[in-house]
């Protein structure tokens, strides 16, 4: 990714917004600490900092959906209040965030025009033909042809992102702030973002781009604002910096160590999979070891997560063996392959792997229920919450307190509460052999990530096997031992990770390489 041009911003450049001196205080951490924003017209403001740097506080406050204990806000000069997600919409702020705010049985126009005035023949009916014209001219000007009259529920996550961004675009919205716009998104699919953003800067809107990735900040915004524990470190121009800079900014240290040191490989294998196919992958075999991490590469749709179900029983093996320590296996659910040795912590970890309005130590205890049960009925909440106080000091869990619900978290410590769920069975004996992980550093800040190799790093030196999926070729290099790519759901190369690049790796995952 190349950076952009610089904005020709008039001089002096016009203001939008400004947030001065917010404050927001939970019982217990104070999330925005006399924080100030200005966003110029016409500019893409990158916002970054660690899980808990106050980031989703401080748009949430724009947004109207939490509302500032202190401080003012500012549009073209004029102080405002917001008090409601209303007024964020009516004052021409737009918000597309992680979990898209689309009705998944509309189709796209419908969509786009969600809140205002449809279309209506003179006898009353929707006219849907114009509707979707209106729809199909908007995108058209941000550089996009999707079809505008099927459900939204059957498209990609970067088609679904692009009705978003062409929503903001149809209410004539000043602002666009993009919570991680390209977590879920392909690399053609970023590029078809950036088009739409560009597009956007053009006509003099104003986009608010927050990201964990940090070649996307360096590749899109013209400057950048910096939060560490909840209050702005600086705001400079992108051009400016470079991302080692940027992460002494963000975390405060001057170094970070991209990935813990590989630990010797024992040769004993520990699961062996042979001929596994279900609907999705065919024909996959390949050995882990013990204390080895089996990286897995491919584009989306190779069938990278299909494997991790298959292995825990989630999605139906059609063909194949599985072999863990030398013991033939076949699990028939993930809460069997629990119980045989294999734990899953899967891709969306928020949908997936916790129930967000429980507390922490729910969540870390839910497999495992029966080892906490008086007579197998009455849960002994004292020591549940004993095992979980001990899983917490161990994963270095930051949080309030072990019942404050999940969904509080950050995306890094929410990884931890399920890493702490597949850990919690050892200590009553039931051993974890092999864990799967699936994509469990997206979204997660750079500081986050170095605790995570580290945790993964830890499990592999006390003889697990770790089969890691992840989008990130750098982590899948620095992190694992071999690669495993896939290419439409079939195995195109089994890799030695320290003797092999990047491109290398994207041959075989574009299934180019001889």
């Amino acid at each position: 990714m190349t950076q952009p041009e610089p904005v020709p911003f008039t001089n002096p450049p016009v203001v939008i917004l400004v947030a001065r001196n917010i404050r927001k205080t939970y019982p217990g951490v104070r999330a925005v600490d006399n924080a100030t924003l200005e966003l110029y017209r016409g500019e893409v403001h990158g916002l970054v900092g660690e899980n808990g740097a106050g980031k989703s506080t401080l748009i949430k406050i724009l947004a109207g959906a939490v509302r500032k204990d202190a401080g003012d806000l500012y549009l073209h000069g004029k102080l405002i209040a917001i008090n409601g997600v209303q007024d964020a919409y009516r004052l021409g702020l737009a918000f597309i965030h992680q979990e898209l705010n689309l009705v998944p049985y509309f189709d796209a126009a419908e969509n786009i025009f969600l809140g205002h005035s449809y279309p209506h023949k003179r006898w009353g009916a929707l006219d849907r033909k114009s509707l979707r014209q209106r729809a199909r001219a908007i995108l058209a000007e941000l550089g996009s042809e999707l079809p505008v009259d099927v459900p939204v529920r059957q498209l990609s996550p970067g088609q679904q992102t692009m009705i978003s961004i062409a929503r903001a675009w149809a209410s004539d919205a000043a602002l666009v702030v993009m919570d991680e716009p390209t977590a879920a998104l392909t690399d053609q699919e970023i590029k078809h973002l950036f088009a739409a953003i560009n597009a956007l800067r053009a006509a003099n809107k104003t986009v608010v781009y927050v990201s964990h990735r940090l070649p996307e900040i360096f590749a899109i915004t013209d400057r950048v604002t910096v939060m560490r524990n909840g209050q702005v470190v600086t705001t400079t121009a992108t051009r400016d910096l470079d991302q080692a800079k940027l992460i002494q900014l963000m975390t405060g240290r001057t170094e970070l160590v991209p990935f813990a040191a590989t630990p010797c490989l024992a040769s004993q294998p520990l699961l062996t999979v042979q001929a596994l196919s279900t609907q999705k992958v065919h024909d996959l075999s390949f050995t882990l070891h013990k204390g080895e991490i089996l990286g897995v590469a491919g584009l989306v749709g190779a069938g990278r997560t299909e494997l991790l179900r298959a292995l825990v029983g989630a999605d139906r093996m059609l063909t194949g063996e599985i072999t863990l320590l030398d013991r033939a296996i076949r699990p028939c659910s993930p809460a069997h392959a629990l119980r045989l040795g294999l734990a899953l912590a899967p891709e969306e970890r928020r949908s997936q792997g916790l129930i967000l309005q429980r507390p922490i130590f729910e969540n870390m205890t839910l497999s495992h229920l029966k080892q906490f049960a008086r007579g197998g009925f009455v849960l002994n909440r004292r020591r549940e919450l004993a095992a979980a106080q001990a899983l917490r000091q161990a994963l270095n869990l930051k949080a309030a307190n072990l019942r404050q619900p999940v969904a509080q978290l950050s995306g890094g410590n929410q990884q931890k509460v399920i890493i702490a769920r597949c850990l919690a069975g050892e200590a009553d004996g039931a051993k974890l052999n092999v864990f799967l992980m699936d994509e469990p550093t997206r979204g997660v800040d750079v500081g986050a990530k170095q605790e995570l190799y580290q945790i993964i790093r830890d499990l592999t030196a006390h003889g697990l096997g770790v089969i890691l999926v992840s989008s990130e070729l750098p982590e899948l290099l620095g992190l694992a031992d071999r690669i495993l790519v896939l290419h439409e759901g079939k195995q195109a190369a089994l890799l030695e990770a320290k003797a092999v690049d990047q491109a290398t790796v994207l041959r075989h995952c574009y299934g180019l390489a001889e």
